[in-house]
């Protein structure tokens, strides 16, 4: 099929899409959580934002459970040594993403207003939490993360929570947040009519131009203060590797490396503020699926230019250098990754046409007058 240098730059690329696809279609719902409480001037308009996600968000959050699912086959020891390492985060995590489905079964099943307005201030919780600890961990990852590997491959984690929570990661935290948000806006302002509609247009005006700022700041501070990582040793990527066996320098600036050694990379930070601007400009013009589109790309942007910075390293270590994990060590044998690939090669395609199926039918906007209608049948 493919030799194994081949199939590790696939399964990467794969990682990276499965990244993408759950931050552009989970991404939105995340931001309409945190809009909730704020935009929603009354139970019905808090009822139609629920239902602009209410046929898809199940689904979207599949994507990360998916995410998951590949890492744990095609990178294992990366997935082990993030989720032993990062487990007080992850718990986090999980613990406000069960906020959501009961959430959303639970809110209207009665009509008391204290009872809905403790479920919309859970869904906020279960739509900022996750937003911020996923940005939170992209950022660590970003700075290097203190573990260790033993001569079993054991990975020893030394840091604490708190030291999740350094300067670099929590302006990270508030682009994950402000780029949701902004996503969850747009997607909102497309579904939606009248008022509501016309405050998540404003809503767009400002996180779009906080998400621009904090990304460009972001991007000075990884050119200029924060380390980063590359092997200076010989590289084989077409033999099985020990993560040891490799020779790491950490130095600020080194996260630019890959600008120079592939141009077309700067392609993904140009899309990320170019689609920050333009959204505003197409949302304002009412070319409300267009700008649904280049948010998405926005998105997509953002996540490519973490991806594409740190290539070939996917767990840098911030104690140990030496030990970070990278593509070209870390991976799964040959073989796994072959089947893998044959598996995602057939599945891949039609959970992409089933989303797209799905979207397509449930489009449209989604009104009051709907969900009077509806009382029964709709969240």
């Amino acid at each position: 099929m493919f030799d194994f240098e081949t199939l590790r730059i696939l399964w990467w690329t794969i990682l990276v899409f499965l990244v993408c696809g759950f931050a552009v279609l989970d991404g939105f719902d995340f931001g309409i959580g945190i809009l909730l409480p704020f935009l929603g001037k009354s139970d019905y308009e808090r009822r139609v934002m629920l239902n602009t996600v209410g046929p898809t968000w199940e689904g979207s959050q599949t994507w990360l459970v998916t995410l998951g699912g590949i890492s744990f086959g095609a990178w294992s020891i990366v997935y082990a040594s993030f989720f032993s390492g990062l487990y007080a985060g992850v718990l986090v995590l999980l613990f406000a993403l069960f906020l959501r489905p009961v959430g959303f079964d639970y809110r209207s099943k009665i009509a008391d207003p204290r009872w809905r307005n403790a479920w919309d201030w859970s869904l906020f919780v279960g739509g900022l939490v996750p937003a911020a600890v996923l940005s939170l961990a992209v950022g660590n990852l970003i700075i290097g993360l203190p573990f260790q590997l033993d001569g079993d491959l054991r990975s020893f984690y030394s840091g604490s929570f708190w030291d999740l929570f350094q300067p670099f990661t929590l302006l990270c935290a508030v682009i994950g947040v402000a780029l949701f948000t902004l996503h969850g806006a747009v997607f909102l302002h497309w579904r939606t009519e009248g008022e509501l509609a016309d405050r998540a247009l404003r809503v767009i005006r400002w996180s779009s131009p906080v998400f621009a700022i904090g990304f460009v700041l972001a991007g000075i501070w990884v050119g200029l203060g924060v380390d980063g990582y590359r092997i200076v040793s010989a590289v084989d990527p077409s033999v099985a590797a020990n993560p040891l066996a490799k020779t790491v320098i950490r130095a600020p600036g080194l996260w630019l490396d890959n600008y120079r050694l592939y141009p077309g990379l700067i392609i993904a930070p140009l899309l990320a503020l170019t689609g920050a601007w333009l959204v505003v400009i197409l949302s304002s013009g009412r070319h409300h699926g267009v700008a649904f589109l280049v948010s998405g790309l926005t998105v997509i942007g953002a996540v490519v230019t973490a991806g594409g910075s740190m290539f070939p390293f996917m767990m840098p270590s911030s104690t140990h250098p030496r030990d970070s994990l990278t593509v070209w060590d870390a991976s799964a044998s040959e073989y796994t990754l072959q089947l893998l690939f044959a598996v995602t090669a057939v599945l891949m395609p039609i959970v992409l046409a089933y989303t797209i199926w799905v979207y397509r039918v449930l489009r449209g906007k989604v009104t009051v007058e709907q969900v009077r209608g509806n009382e029964h049948t709709m969240y």
